[in-house]
């Protein structure tokens, strides 16, 4: 049963170039989001599509109320069509999906089931209709490790049929590739989490935008994820205990170069081990400097825009004043 407090549900779907399956995704998206009885919207997020996607994404708007699409200048990616979703969507629970027919709209009842508990629910491919090397086992690799760096537990951070309550949502924002990262990015603020297993339909029309080449960009998103997870508020504790071992080894090897020449009159002029002491404590000095200057701008950012670095789940009661 899908909870009481749910009046209105938005679905967000980002395509580019995916002609062939516009049509059956909305006759299917439609027929399930009717049954539910709730007031709804669908976004669709078209991502500089070169072929008649835009097209037919006016048609549909045109003859559907419920509609809303968003063309893009240009192909942005992923991230930037559901951000562009998102800034859009006005329901209380926002739902997101992939356009080429995979996801199955059948499953939103069941993500909004498990809402009511949880403020994110992911979907979770477990049999997944992709080829092995090509896509299973690169994507087994990356959420095993996203799940490992990040401490949130997910058997698929790229499966895009997710729902999210609204307040989470609005408070989020993405750049790069970090739409896969929602549910990680997300648990700063302290957001309960849930995966459930979903259908997944191997691609019968049109062609994937899935790549190998994703793997490194996930890699290096992952790093960006981690670092503002950890130390997004406090940089001097990431670059301060490198720049201190550095200063420190640095200091010490230059100590034993100094007790060799004055205890036994030893050269240490043409030493690589002196090149590699100074070199040490050069580059400890500037990473705790580059950890200053990280508190520099911290305090900056939130105290010109009156960033807070708490967030607060609800209010009970009312202070007088």
């Amino acid at each position: 049963m899908i909870p009481q407090w749910i009046k209105s549900i938005s679905v967000v779907i980002p395509l580019y170039n995916e002609e062939e399956n516009v049509e059956e995704l909305h006759r299917r998206l439609t027929e399930v989001l009717k049954e539910l009885q709730r007031k709804y919207e669908i976004i669709y997020v078209d991502d500089g599509s070169t072929d008649g996607t835009p097209q037919l994404l006016e048609t549909l708007a045109h003859d559907d109320e419920h509609v809303i699409v968003l063309s893009l200048r240009r192909n942005f990616g992923q991230t930037a069509a559901f951000a562009a979703g998102f800034d859009f969507a006005s329901g209380d629970v926002i739902v997101t999906m992939d356009g080429d027919l995979q996801n199955d709209p059948s499953d939103i009842p069941k993500l909004l089931q498990y809402i009511d508990g949880y403020d994110l629910v992911s979907g979770w491919r477990k049999k997944r209709r992709d080829p092995f090397f090509r896509r299973r086992l690169p994507s087994m690799i990356a959420n095993w490790l996203i799940s490992t760096v990040t401490g949130v537990k997910l058997h698929d951070y790229g499966c895009s049929l997710k729902a999210y309550r609204r307040e989470v949502i609005k408070n989020l924002r993405l750049y790069g590739e970090m739409h896969r990262f929602i549910p990680a990015v997300a648990s700063w603020y302290g957001v309960r989490v849930t995966e459930v297993e979903t259908k997944h339909h191997p691609r019968l029309r049109g062609k994937s935008k899935y790549g190998i080449s994703r793997t490194i960009k996930v890699v290096l998103d992952l790093i960006t994820v981690k670092f503002l997870q950890s130390f997004s508020t406090k940089p001097i504790q990431f670059f301060g205990p490198f720049g201190l071992f550095f200063s420190a080894l640095g200091f010490l090897i230059s100590l034993y170069l100094t007790l060799r020449k004055f205890l036994f009159g030893e050269s240490i002029g043409g030493r690589p081990l002196l090149l590699l002491g100074v070199l040490l404590i050069i580059v400890g000095i500037q990473l705790i400097g580059m950890g200053l200057l990280g508190e520099m701008l911290v305090r900056v950012y939130h105290e010109s825009q009156r960033k807070p670095i708490y967030v607060i789940k609800k209010i009970i009661g009312k202070k007088e004043k």
